[in-house]
């Protein structure tokens, strides 16, 4: 009987991806109600004139080729469950050929120095073995299917982001980068499960399963130990992983290369890509209180190249005072992916009080591999030039990441108002305060709901929320015409972002259908070459690229999308606001410190306006 109802409990708990065969396709949206959503979206950043003109080339478009390539994508998503995957993939990551590492990867801190662990030297490895424990849990967990299934209200979410986590690789090419990805759950079969560790220029590697169970701290920390010992008591390595921040086809070139030199270079290659996650050993100590977590949020993105392999798919950063952080590709998954994972183990973390608790048995393993690569002097040099070019970029990057903290989530939701509306908006006003015009604005929408589903396009820069700042910055209005405005901007955001969750936003949708015209080898349609096309963000052109990263305590960060715009990320907590604002130093007109420190006095302006209006 035991056994038999074991077998019910266990069939009738929710398997990670048991629904995912039954999630609806992503949908195309209707033609003319993507148009005129484009029309409305563009209406910011024109004067009368120019937007007439752009009225007409969207009728035009309506009525002539736009018809032929929207019938040419239906028939297109007639035959896939997703028609944007493949395509998206390619387009927004795979074909790009700047330094992803510097250009597309996400960075986060590790939020621990808030509740666990303070920062302090002589604690890296002992942190690290019990944080990698936790995270490899995670991976055990999503192998036997027993992660919870996400979901939305009572909308389930699509998992397939999830195993992107782990035994992924991004591997350049000469003119498009693929992905390598080895995970596979209990059922389909063997998965690798080794992990890589990057110390001082150099690579090892160990298996996390000894005898058929995972490696417990105690044996991590021996390992890790044994590899930290080594590192500092002989010369550094060579610093391969540095290659990885490339621009994409030197890379792959050099790769080629690599494997030209010598077979076995290819074998080592293959094992970093497949390892279960890779770890970063680095020594930098960075500073960081639970208020500012600047310097170990650029240092995630800008530190040692030697140390972090930049197309691992999850890289961990342990740094020598025992702060943590992540370094990810972001090709195959999205942010809230990876915070699912971290937010599952930072909660274990915590009921253990940042302890072991369990055996200090270390049993008999082997010792961690080194993989010692073949190099010669033409990719010494060539390392020595990539640091160089590395290091010229990063010094460019201007990052801030501060708590606001004389409030969060609790007083917004007691005025009725949606948290992450109440940040973009204070980001529309903060922007106008600086730069005295809109700001074409680019906020993340999560689109799975749908079968593989990503992202869409949130424009937050709307007429309302526009209407609503000048109203703020001129004298003559009163706080009741504040007030009506912002409620209407409000209003407008929020059914954007319902539209763009249920699969009827429009960025997307006129990506498919210039992307059809590409394959079908025919002319850009006037639309995509139109000021306003460029002027509203499109094309990748967004001034402010966004995303609330959730509300737990994990947040991270881009860079810019151009040269002359910001990154702004943000977590939304009960008590306070953590932001993370980027931009370039080279330019003279963006500094995210200013437009950080803007937003905040905007949040607390806008808090104000909502509660003298109660009065």
């Amino acid at each position: 009987i035991c056994t038999m109802e074991k077998q019910v409990l266990e069939s009738s708990e929710e398997r990670t991806f048991q629904y995912q065969d039954s999630l609806p396709s992503l949908p195309v949206p209707p033609l003319d109600e993507s148009l005129s959503k484009y029309l409305d979206a563009v209406k910011p950043f024109l004067n009368q004139e120019e937007y007439q003109r752009t009225e007409d080339i969207v009728k035009k478009f309506a009525n002539g080729i736009g018809k032929e390539l929207h019938q040419k994508l239906l028939e297109r998503a007639k035959a896939r469950r997703n028609w944007l995957e493949d395509w998206w993939l390619n387009v927004a990551y795979l074909d790009l050929r700047i330094s992803t590492q510097i250009h597309c990867n996400m960075a986060g801190p590790g939020p621990y120095i808030e509740h666990c662990w303070p920062p302090k030297e002589g604690t890296q490895i002992e942190r690290a073995c019990l944080n990698i424990w936790h995270i490899l849990k995670c991976w055990e967990l999503l192998r036997a299917e027993k992660l919870p299934v996400e979901r939305a209200g009572d909308a389930i979410l699509d998992m397939s982001q999830l195993p992107m986590l782990f035994n992924t690789c991004k591997v350049p090419g000469i003119t498009r980068d693929s992905i390598s990805h080895s995970f596979k759950t209990e059922t389909e079969g063997e998965c690798p499960s080794h992990l890589i560790v990057l110390c001082r220029g150099r690579v090892f590697a160990f298996d996390t399963i000894h005898e058929g169970s995972i490696v417990t701290p105690p044996e991590i920390f021996r390992q890790l130990t044994y590899i930290k010992k080594r590192c500092h008591s002989e010369p550094e390595g060579p610093g391969l992983p540095a290659l990885t921040s490339n621009e994409r086809t030197k890379w792959a070139e050099l790769r080629e290369y690599l494997i030209g030199l010598d077979p076995k270079n290819l074998s080592l290659l293959e094992k970093i890509q497949k390892s279960v996650f890779v770890v970063c050993l680095d020594d930098a100590s960075p500073l960081v209180t639970p208020e500012d977590y600047s310097e170990l949020t650029r240092l995630t993105l800008g530190g040692d190249p030697t140390v972090r392999w930049g197309d691992k798919s999850y890289s961990s950063l342990f740094f020598s005072n025992g702060v943590c952080s992540a370094l990810c590709d972001h090709s195959p998954f999205d942010a809230m992916a990876l915070i699912t994972i971290l937010h599952q183990a930072e909660k274990k973390i915590i009921e253990n009080e940042g302890k072991w608790k369990g055996s200090d048995k270390v049993r008999d393993i082997p010792r961690p591999e080194e993989l010692v690569f073949t190099v010669d002097q033409k990719l010494i040099d060539e390392i020595g030039r990539t640091k160089e070019l590395y290091y010229k970029k990063v010094s460019d990057l201007h990052v801030v990441s501060y708590a606001f903290t004389s409030f969060g989530k609790a007083s917004i939701k007691v005025r009725k108002l949606h948290p992450d509306t109440f940040v973009q908006l204070a980001l529309q006003l903060a922007y106008y305060k600086c730069h005295g015009r809109p700001g074409s604005c680019y906020e993340t929408a999560m689109t799975r709901r749908f079968y593989h589903g990503r992202t869409e396009t949130i424009r937050s820069c709307t007429v309302e929320a526009v209407e609503w700042c000048k109203s703020m910055l001129d004298p003559s209005d009163g706080t009741y015409q504040r007030l009506q405005l912002m409620h209407k901007a409000f209003a407008k955001h929020n059914k954007l972002r319902k539209e763009c969750e249920n699969g009827k936003g429009f960025d997307r949708h006129l990506l498919g259908l210039l992307l059809i015209a590409q394959e079908q080898g025919l002319p850009v349609p006037e639309l995509y070459v139109d000021k306003a096309f460029t002027a509203s963000g499109g094309g990748g052109n967004f001034v402010l690229s966004t995303s609330l990263t959730g509300y737990t305590r994990f947040t991270g960060f881009t860079v810019p999308m151009v040269h002359h715009g910001y990154g702004f990320f943000y977590s939304i907590r009960d008590d306070r606001i953590v932001a993370t604002c980027s931009c370039w130093k080279s330019c003279p007109e963006t500094d995210a410190e200013r437009l950080c420190r803007t937003v905040f006095q905007c949040l607390q302006e806008m808090l104000e306006l909502s509660i003298t209006a109660q009065l």
